[in-house]
């Protein structure tokens, strides 16, 4: 995909940044804890940690911020407003990063993100709350994005697998620690503070990374004589905007699934269809070999595994009868195992076998996610789920930090913010549509309804939910994952 602005095109003004005139040179040994990325690894990885602790905590808080302010019936808005806000900020930092670097969509983005969460803790409404999701959203995602332009410019070749594998980890300490912690915040000092609390430890990684980012990384690439002419599409933050109405209005379907949810279902997957040609590489649906393929694999991988994780707890509560406390700990060792796979893929001795170990990665989720309803039958262990998630979260380790890399290493300097926007949208859109239908399955199977919060109706969880309703959600979603399998064979060049 291309990002060069023609006259006309969609563009947004850079803040003034200087070009520096003559780069440091990588040091050709050492890691990413060296000396001289120390103060720049620890900077950016504290800022996805951040991002990553805030969006697996706020789930815990919530409930009792939207009872506070009498907003329940907007409870779902507080979700899907930052989804949709940041799908629109991804595809804007990819084009100003790639025309101006990444130092301006970073600090604007942090400043957006600590904004919306001042906004959130201080808010006196439910509507100002759902406006400080959308806030967040739009900060979160021209962060994200933008951090991929950094890896690429400001880290030598060798040494990007390793950061992007801390990427991949920073998720895994949050999503177990993160809504305890949050809830010991709630219970003793009030909801308010798991948003306020956060912008002050922000100020750190601002002052280690954005120096070395102005150093390393800022302005916009010389131009290569060489090089073929690039042409940008029209109207591509149009589109964007497209993309995020279409999640706003199937995740609004998919929270309330009657007939009239129909018409928004419709115009939002339409919308979709439409937005995702323009936005992702060409070849994507169809897994063309090399860039399209690696895009398309992180949608199979995320959507499939994340849709299934969200029904696990509810199986083992109302199947097996465990409580949410001990269901939530089934998956607590696949924390652990992510972060291995993340580790070995980054592994430079075995970068030559990446794209065997994707395969095998995938293997390795479609394996877990068929394996998780056989204690649908009283006579399987429950552990088994516990096992097997361990080894799911192992192969996603492997798969979402090899794509990561591999979108880095076949995208030109020059389209390295637009391609790991592709990455992104890819993630997040394949998670909303397999959440929804895996939702729709299980309601029409005799589940209960499950909403865009990934709660369920009472009936479901006093236990009223008929085993073959998960069933009907698993076995697609590991169907989903072995496609998968196949994908990955594919993302050679």
């Amino acid at each position: 995909m291309s990002t060069s602005q023609q006259p006309g095109a969609d563009a947004v003004d850079p803040l003034p940044i200087p070009v520096p005139a003559e780069p440091a040179p990588a040091p050709a040994t050492g890691g990413v804890l060296s000396r001289p990325y120390l103060a720049l690894s620890l900077g950016i990885v504290s800022v996805v940690l951040l991002i990553a602790f805030e969006a697996t905590a706020v789930g815990t808080a919530m409930p009792v911020a939207a009872r506070e302010l009498h907003g329940v019936p907007l409870y779902a808005f507080a979700f899907s407003a930052y989804f949709t806000t940041s799908l629109f900020a991804m595809v804007l930092a990819g084009q100003w990063a790639d025309r101006s670097g990444p130092l301006a969509p970073i600090t604007l983005g942090i400043g957006g993100f600590a904004a919306g969460l001042l906004l959130c803790g201080t808010a006196a409404s439910m509507w100002v709350f759902v406006l400080g999701r959308a806030v967040q959203g739009l900060g979160g995602g021209l962060v994200i994005v933008a951090l991929y332009v950094v890896v690429s410019r400001a880290y030598p070749r060798r040494l990007q697998p390793a950061i992007l594998a801390a990427f991949s980890a920073c998720w895994v300490v949050p999503s177990v620690v993160g809504p305890l912690i949050a809830g010991t915040v709630t219970e003793h000092l009030g909801w308010r503070w798991v948003f306020l609390g956060i912008p002050v430890l922000i100020l750190l990684p601002l002052l280690l990374a954005l120096p070395q980012i102005r150093r390393r990384a800022a302005g916009p690439l010389p131009a290569d004589p060489d090089a073929p002419p690039r042409t940008a599409p029209r109207g591509r933050l149009a589109w964007a905007f497209a993309l995020s109405l279409a999640a706003g209005l199937l995740q609004y379907a998919a929270g309330d699934p009657h007939w009239r949810s129909l018409p928004p279902a419709l115009a939002g997957a339409v919308l979709l269809a439409l937005a995702v040609r323009v936005l992702l590489p060409r070849g994507t649906w169809r897994a063309a070999r090399g860039l399209p393929a690696v895009v398309l694999l992180r949608g199979v991988a995320a959507g499939a595994f994340i849709a299934a994780e969200s029904f696990v707890p509810l199986m083992l509560v109302t199947q097996r009868g465990l409580s949410p406390t001990l269901a939530g700990l089934s998956l607590a060792l696949g924390g652990s195992t992510w972060a291995f796979g993340s580790w070995v893929q980054a592994r430079p001795a075995w970068s030559a076998y990446r794209r065997t170990f994707m395969t095998f990665g995938m293997v390795l989720v479609a394996a877990a996610i068929a394996t998780a309803p056989g204690v649908l039958f009283s006579w399987t262990p429950v552990w088994i789920v516990a096992v097997a998630w361990g080894f799911g979260c192992f192969g996603m380790g492997i798969v979402t930090s090899g794509t990561s890399t591999l979108l880095l290493k076949l995208s030109a300097p020059e389209e390295a913010g637009t391609n790991s926007a592709a990455l992104q949208m890819s993630d997040g859109l394949s998670n909303v549509l397999l959440l929804a239908l895996g939702g729709a399955a299980f309601a029409a199977a005799g589940g209960g309804a499950v909403g865009a919060a990934h709660e369920v109706t009472a009936g479901a969880a006093a236990g009223a939910s008929h085993p073959a309703a998960f069933a009907a959600v698993f076995l697609p979603l590991a169907a989903v994952a072995a496609v998968g399998v196949w994908v990955a064979r594919r993302t050679r060049e």
